[in-house]
């Protein structure tokens, strides 16, 4: 379990570092990109949650993030195709996508509690990263006032998601 923990402290660095690094300030289509990409990964884990549950709040928690995640990323696919933009891969994005994958199959390789514990402990995590990537990097640079709108929009729904998170965390054992 150290190890596990150890691994995603070492994939937090990396995407905070990522985050820093990939442009002071990143364009529209690389933000957009970011976006989808994070939101993406939560519908993953989410789905990967559902596969592996027994737990109630644990199930009600992986639905939120399946549902909410799905519906952000279908309003922000059409509003890049209302603003004719095209999502730019960039090494942020790219970044998420890789801690992504090695989470995955840690996560992955467990069951039970210790598979809820790690799903909610990532959650927590991963909101925090986010929200605090949105608020200081995604949000200011954003251009464009609806892509900045749809931001802030999801900032306010994904820190509910991180105060869910967390009350599931305080709950599980």
């Amino acid at each position: 379990m150290k190890t596990l923990f150890a691994l995603f402290g070492a994939a937090c660095l990396v995407l905070t570092a990522s985050l820093a690094n990939a442009a002071d300030k990143p364009t529209d289509p690389q933000i957009a990109h970011i976006a989808y990409t994070a939101g993406v990964i939560d519908v993953e884990a989410a789905r990967l949650a559902l596969s592996k549950t027994t737990s109630a709040d644990v199930k009600a928690f992986a639905e939120s993030m399946q549902k909410d995640h799905e519906a952000v990323n279908d309003m922000a696919l059409a509003l890049v195709k209302k603003l004719n933009v095209t999502p730019e891969d960039n090494a942020t994005s790219q970044a998420l996508s890789t801690a992504a994958e090695e989470k995955r199959a840690e996560l992955g390789k467990l069951d039970g509690a210790a598979f809820d514990k790690a799903y909610i402990d990532n959650e927590v995590a991963f909101h925090q990263q986010v929200n605090g990537a949105l608020e200081t990097l995604l949000i200011p640079s954003a251009q464009n006032a609806e892509l900045k709108g749809l931001l802030e929009t999801g900032l306010k729904l994904f820190q509910g998601h991180q105060q869910h998170a967390e009350h599931v965390a305080a709950g599980l054992k």
